[in-house]
């Protein structure tokens, strides 16, 4: 998986209501982005601490890093997105 860019379009009417609250629109998107990730982050990193805690089977190191601990649970076999998740929760 690579780096994801994202862009937005945002109208030139819409740009002036924002500026009407905020000084950068762009600024104020970034930061908005690092905070649902910080969200995200902690949420996923306790989720899985109690689950790899509780799990007897599992009885290795628990990684410190963010992007080896990301790792290591992203490759458990009872690992499901949000995608997968959803789908598991509401067949069609």
């Amino acid at each position: 998986m690579t780096d994801l860019k994202i862009n937005f379009t945002v109208s030139e009417t819409d740009q002036k209501i924002l500026k009407n609250e905020m000084i950068s629109i762009e600024e104020w998107a970034d930061g908005a982005l690092k905070g649902v990730i910080a969200h995200a982050w902690k949420k996923f990193q306790n989720d899985w601490l109690l689950k790899l805690t509780n799990d007897a089977s599992f009885t290795d190191a628990i990684p410190s890093g963010k992007t080896e601990f990301v790792a290591l649970v992203t490759s458990r076999a009872d690992y499901k997105d949000r995608a997968a998740r959803d789908a598991e929760n509401n067949p069609v």
